[in-house]
């Protein structure tokens, strides 16, 4: 049974959301890729989201963002968000721009529609998934749904630890998948986009890699993923495939965080909650009416990999890692 998402109210968190297409089908080609991109990544500056890395695949994404407290907007900071979102002539533009005009202020309803949107995680989900598959729809001639169910989400903690290990398994999706040897070679995850020189990306896996400029962050970022090729920033140590990493694992071997997270780790997407233990505990205690009155804290170590300090809100046993 899936545990019911958690979401944390009027205050800054981390979340990685996942969201799958119907039936599992592989649907999303390059092209739409690409658009998907296009607007996360508008849509998150719209509603006040940071995104510190994404993984579009051919049948789901990945997107791992920062929720900060909602800010307080002037009138003429929402009118230039609509400017820059909506356009000039846009329905809700002009409106909002003749009232401000006429009245001196933006119609509560319009306001409304705007902030309601700003600072939310699932508010954004909602309007991404909307937005996409009208876009697709008319594109391809097609109609009916393409999302196969809700989105998925984890509450990550807004530490290096945890961001590091998430914000890496996001990245290596497509080393998993086997579509490329490299994720710099993905153009369509995060670490691809700031190793290209994406700013808003960079700024997001600047803000938990601890280096004063993106030259030292990707390199200390690189030496996490332990990729081997194409890069001057590269690890001298050998990449293993999936096989050998589960036999070193079960003769327990000492493996480094990249090699581990090139293994599918469910706990990622259905562990609730995930940090260090104070973390979780604390996440646990918060929420205590979701959970039995039998269950007396809330951390539960990743079974089966090797990932020191991070801790689930989830103890996952059945088919936990891939």
């Amino acid at each position: 049974m899936r545990m019911a998402r958690i979401k944390l109210a009027e205050e800054s968190a981390v979340y990685h959301c996942i969201s799958r297409i119907v039936g599992g089908q592989r649907l999303l080609d390059e092209p739409a890729r690409e658009k998907l991109v296009d607007i996360l990544l508008k849509l998150a500056e719209f509603c006040d989201l940071e995104v510190i890395t994404y993984c579009i695949l051919p049948d789901h994404f990945h997107v791992l963002l920062r929720v900060p407290i909602r800010a307080e907007l002037s009138e003429t900071e929402l009118l230039a968000k609509m400017v820059k979102f909506y356009g000039k002539k846009g329905i809700l533009t002009v409106l909002a721009r003749e009232a401000l005009k006429v009245r001196g202020k933006i119609d509560p309803k319009i306001r409304d529609s705007v902030v309601s949107r700003t600072g939310d995680v699932s508010a954004f989900m909602k309007e991404l998934k909307q937005r996409f598959s009208r876009w697709y729809n008319k594109t391809m001639g097609r109609f009916g749904t393409l999302w196969a169910e809700r989105f998925t989400s984890v509450v990550v903690e807004d530490s290096t630890a945890a961001l590091r290990t998430v914000a890496a398994y996001i990245d290596l999706n497509p080393i998993r998948a086997k579509l490329v040897k490299d994720p710099k070679d993905y153009r369509f995850c995060g670490y691809a986009a700031a190793f290209t020189g994406a700013k808003t990306i960079r700024q997001g896996l600047m803000s938990f890699l601890e280096a004063e400029d993106w030259r030292k962050a990707a390199a200390k970022y690189r030496m996490v993923l332990f990729v081997t090729a194409g890069s001057a920033n590269r690890s001298d140590k050998t990449v293993l495939d999936p096989r050998n990493i589960r036999a070193e694992l079960a003769r327990g071997g000492d493996l480094s965080l990249g090699q581990v997270l090139r293994l599918p780790v469910r706990h990622m997407s259905d562990g609730v909650i995930l940090g260090s233990k104070d973390f979780v505990n604390e996440m646990f205690a918060r929420h205590r009416d979701r959970f039995s009155a039998g269950r007396k804290d809330g951390a539960r170590p990743i079974r089966g990999v090797p990932l020191p300090g991070i801790c689930v809100m989830r103890d996952l046993r059945v088919n936990a890692i891939g």
